[in-house]
């Protein structure tokens, strides 16, 4: 049975525009088209995409589900490889974590630091304005951002 990306978006949970996004960085085969242009997709397909949103639904990576699928595929391969990329991504899942917990816990202290009050001083906004040199950037390697340090107190440098 053949389905329209409509239907093929129905039923894997996949949205259309990710079905194509898939597509364009060659983690989905592009799909067959109709004399008329219209993509069309089987069960075996659809079955693929539930596969992918799963394992995005668990936050691995482009790259990550490309080689899971690679593995799904492959009835001969030995499931420590899953595994092991399973356990990686757990890994990372947990360095993910710690930054989080970290950056809570610097808004928290901010929050306690900040009166609230009618006055302009307010420490959040002295610390989110402060110069850090991005040596001194206690961010976790992965991090894509600068400026505050995770844990850190908004006392401006002596």
């Amino acid at each position: 049975m053949s389905m329209n990306i409509g239907e093929a978006a129905t039923a894997s949970g996949v949205s259309a525009k990710m079905i194509r996004h898939y597509e364009s960085v060659g983690l989905f085969p592009e799909a067959v088209r109709t004399e008329s242009g219209y993509r069309q997709y089987t069960d075996k397909e659809v079955s693929t995409l539930r596969f992918v949103r799963q394992s995005r639904d668990l936050g691995f990576s482009i790259e990550q589900i490309r080689e899971l699928l690679g593995l799904w595929q492959n009835r001969k391969r030995p499931s420590r490889q899953v595994r092991a990329l399973a356990q990686a991504h757990i890994e990372e899942l947990d360095d993910k974590l710690k930054e989080l917990q970290s950056m809570k816990a610097t808004l928290e202290h901010l929050v306690h630091c900040c009166h609230g009050d009618e006055r302009p001083d307010c420490p959040i906004i002295d610390s989110l304005a402060q110069d850090i040199a991005p040596a001194a950037t206690v961010m976790h390697e992965h991090a894509k951002t600068a400026g505050l340090r995770p844990g850190r107190s908004a006392r401006k440098p002596s």
